[in-house]
């Protein structure tokens, strides 16, 4: 498991660098303890973080209100709270069931 994501419970903790201005909306892969993500939204007015969500809520098939940025609102590095995501890119794996 990599330390840029992790299970607590039925959440989904993930550790994020987040590239506003991207050409494109993408998960741009692991670097270091994050996962980096391209959004087209600028950072600007808070824009970026409701483009983010709304685009990470799509992804993971959950709610806008599911995803809750837990630190660095103000920042490009975050970490970000997903509740009970009900769809999982290959790069994560699902929580283990003991």
């Amino acid at each position: 498991m990599g330390t840029w994501f992790r299970w607590d419970g039925p959440d989904l903790i993930l550790q994020i660098k987040v590239v506003p201005k991207a050409a494109s909306d993408e998960l741009a892969g692991i670097h270091g303890d994050r996962m980096r993500v391209r959004i087209t939204a600028p950072p600007v007015d808070g824009r970026a973080n409701t483009h983010l969500v709304a685009w990470l809520a799509k992804l993971f098939g959950v709610p806008r209100s599911s995803i809750n940025i837990e630190s660095g609102a103000l920042g490009r590095n975050k970490r970000l709270r997903i509740t009970a995501p009900t769809h999982l890119p290959d790069l994560i794996p699902p929580p283990q069931t003991r």
